[in-house]
């Protein structure tokens, strides 16, 4: 736990938080400032920054607990789907350094679109670029 971590103190139970699932690896609770109702958040238990930081088992736990919630959280707000997303970095808009999956509530006239709305212009990428991208990733697993 980290003492200046707003998740780690919820967590604790050092600040309230409503919590909608704990199981001693992986804590829900409500976003405090949600994008519709039913915005949960999904958080290890342990203080971890990244994505990139988790270990492998926690990672498979934080993705169960994601993939349990999702179901319940459509059915408690009567939503059409949701949209999960994880802002890993700072660059990627992360604002609480501490790893989460946003399980956002969607309907069909709530006015947001698709992740691909949330970048600029796509860039114009030829095929020899796509395919060094490629090797590169594979490569660096």
């Amino acid at each position: 736990m980290s003492t200046d971590c707003i998740f780690c103190s919820i967590v604790a139970g050092d600040i309230p938080g409503r919590i909608v699932h704990e199981d001693g690896e992986i804590t829900a609770f409500l976003d405090a400032n949600p994008l519709a109702p039913g915005h949960t958040l999904v958080v290890p238990d342990e203080h971890t920054r990244r994505l990139n930081d988790l270990p492998d088992d926690t990672a498979r736990e934080l993705y169960e607990a994601v993939h349990a919630l999702v179901p319940a959280i459509e059915s408690a707000v009567d939503a059409d789907a949701t949209t999960v997303a994880v802002n890993n970095g700072e660059a990627a808009g992360q604002e609480v350094p501490h790893v989460h999956w946003h399980v956002v509530p969607r309907s069909a006239d709530d006015g947001g679109g698709p992740i691909h709305g949330a970048f600029g212009d796509r860039p114009d990428l030829a095929d020899d670029e796509l395919d060094g991208i490629a090797d590169r990733i594979r490569d660096a697993r």
